[in-house]
């Protein structure tokens, strides 16, 4: 199935021209509106959650616990906290006044871009076009919709929700390919917000450039996990099961390789071979709740990893559905093609280490990833990883988890990526810090003027 665009570049223009109209007269602005907007969505997403998760079946063979969890409660749950915190986000905040202020006060408002534009990805294609929406109604713009057109069944459900629930010149949704991508990027827009891979990522942030504008990018990268000597062995391999193999390892943070300490390798490659087992079964081809890979291209470039190294676990495949087993592969070095760039589905690279030092500087070497898991029941050992590896976010003894956390900033650094989002911050991500200063005419500080005497004197004193 493939959707066939029914835009052309006039009527794009026209949408922006729309949405920047729309914008001008400030309906979006008042905390009753955007609170109003985010229980609309809310409602209608319960309503649909039957025909979300046909629609995510169909794209991606995603399981109802896994299409619930990552998907449609995920969302949910953002929604919620959004109405619970909006209007305290949105109150200006005062800032704290020097000396050489005396008589005024700071604030800072929160105030809305304007017209933005979110393209999102096929990985999770629903939460990860809603999170930013989310993000764009709290900050109080207007947003146009590109959803991957990779994942099409999901794609219609989002327009029919968008549609039923907003007028276009709100909220918008813009189906296609790259074509309508390109057209998109070519307008005068005030927020991009993207999400894919760091190549077309690329792409993006070039075409914004040429307007200057404010672009928010969430990539990936090859998020390392390092498994010390004394870490939990079983639980470690559970969690790291769980978010490696969860969508077929389609996700962004999902472990890309290990680092496991030589004293306890072969415990741990037992312990995460039954883990496999134990999620998936002995025969996860035939799982019907095992998620497929999302194009033939991707499966093809998955399937030439399995030539790499060793195959301890896993490696089967299928061409028909798309499956490619939980896949665990050892001999490997960074010369290895499949540790030139991210994996992204179901084929676990393990490295071992007796010198944690090491492995640090080898991580340090590559680009910063966008996660990082340590498994260890030392503090001073988690925190030396934690001070002396850059990444964007990640968990000690778990993996994933810290995206869930709404009170964490989630986000990439360097090529994994710039700006971040969820709970609060995705509110700070859709508006602009303005900074406002209230003078008083009761007074006026009279050193601040070079014609006053021994101005420059108390200037001196003042500005230590």
């Amino acid at each position: 199935m493939i959707l066939e665009s029914t835009y052309k570049a006039s009527e794009i223009t026209q949408l922006v021209t729309k949405q920047k109209t729309y914008f001008q007269t400030g309906a979006t602005k008042t905390s009753k509106f955007r609170i109003a907007q985010l229980k609309k969505l809310y409602n209608s997403i319960v309503e649909n959650e039957e025909e979300i998760k046909r629609a995510l079946k169909k794209d991606l063979n995603k399981s109802d616990f896994e299409a619930y969890l990552t998907e449609i409660g995920f969302t949910l749950k953002e929604i919620s906290e959004a109405i619970k915190n909006i209007e305290k986000w949105m109150k200006p905040k005062k800032v704290k006044t020097p000396i050489t202020h005396f008589g005024t006060k700071g604030y800072i408002y929160r105030e809305p871009y304007g017209v933005t534009l979110i393209i999102s990805p096929w990985n999770y294609p629903f939460q990860l076009t809603m999170a930013p929406l989310i993000g764009a109604i709290i900050g109080g713009n207007t947003a146009i919709i590109k959803p991957s057109e990779l994942t099409p069944n999901t794609s219609i459900i989002i327009q029919k929700i968008i549609k039923e629930l907003f007028d276009q010149e709100y909220i918008a949704v813009v189906e296609g390919g790259i074509e309508e991508s390109t057209l998109l990027l070519q307008q005068k827009l005030d927020l991009i917000f993207f999400t894919g891979s760091v190549q077309v990522g690329k792409i993006v942030m070039e075409a914004a450039s040429k307007n200057l504008t404010p672009i928010i990018l969430e990539l990936g990268g090859k998020s390392p996990t390092i498994v010390h000597n004394d870490a939990n062995i079983q639980l470690a391999a559970k969690r790291i099961v769980w978010g490696k193999f969860t969508n077929a390892g389609q996700t962004c943070i999902a472990p890309d390789y290990i680092y496991v300490h030589e004293l306890v390798k072969k415990d741990f490659i037992d312990a995460l071979k039954n883990e496999i087992v134990h999620f998936y079964s002995d025969k996860p081809l035939l799982n019907n709740d095992y998620t497929k890979i999302i194009s033939e291209r991707h499966f093809n470039r998955l399937v030439n990893f399995l030539n790499n190294g060793e195959i301890v676990h896993g490696g089967e495949y299928d061409p028909l559905t798309h499956k490619i087993e939980p896949t665990l592969i050892t001999n490997l070095s960074w010369e290895s093609p499949i540790m030139s760039e991210e994996i992204f589905g179901p084929v676990l690279p393990i490295l071992s280490y007796e010198n944690l030092d090491e492995v640090m500087n080898e991580i340090n070497q590559h680009p910063k990833p966008l996660a990082l898991y340590i498994f260890t029941e030392s503090k001073s050992i988690s925190n030396k990883v934690i001070e002396r590896v850059p990444f964007g976010g990640g968990c000690v003894n778990d993996t994933l988890y810290h995206m869930a956390n709404p009170n964490l900033p989630f986000g990439g650094v360097g090529e994994s990526g710039s700006g971040n989002y969820h709970g609060e911050y995705s509110f700070s991500a859709f508006t602009h810090d303005k900074s406002v200063l209230l003078q008083t005419t009761k007074m006026d500080l009279k050193i601040r003027y070079h014609t006053t005497k021994n101005a420059l004197r108390f200037i001196r004193k003042l500005l230590k």
